[in-house]
């Protein structure tokens, strides 16, 4: 039985993509689309083995330019840090004796800094965490 080059490598991209669904991460799935799309390049042009290979080679390296252009800015520096789910959010001012006070953020009470040009009378934001302090501003 002789299988032709192109079914086996839309084959082996299905498989890729299979497997994309029972293994974690989104790696298997690109060189799964690079696998497909050199079988329809094979298909089209009957291509000898090396260069189905070169044409993988340049598709795979494509397409996971193109996963990392959308997977975006990394996100992992902030993840589990003391502010990553702080900043941003509203701040009710309690007390303040100059720049240095208490401030309401959700159901938790925090020892604020008032940022520069920040008046606690206004609606405050959390801008940034310094230890367990909360810097806070408009």
């Amino acid at each position: 039985m002789d299988i032709a080059p192109a079914v086996i490598w839309l084959a082996a991209g299905l498989v890729m993509m299979l497997l994309e669904m029972a293994v974690p991460g989104v790696f298997l799935l690109w060189l799964g689309l690079a696998a497909v799309g050199t079988g329809i390049v094979v298909h089209l042009l009957g291509a000898v083995f090396w260069v189905d290979v070169v044409v993988f080679a340049v598709l795979a390296g494509a397409s996971i330019t193109l996963a990392l252009k959308l997977r975006g800015p990394k996100r992992a520096a902030t993840l589990n840090t003391p502010g990553s789910g702080l900043v941003g959010r509203p701040a009710t001012a309690l007390e303040f004796h100059g720049r240095t006070g208490r401030v309401r953020v959700g159901d938790s009470d925090w020892n604020a800094r008032l940022a520069n040009g920040a008046d606690p009378q206004a609606p405050l934001r959390v801008v940034g965490v310094d230890g367990t302090t909360l810097i806070v501003g408009p």
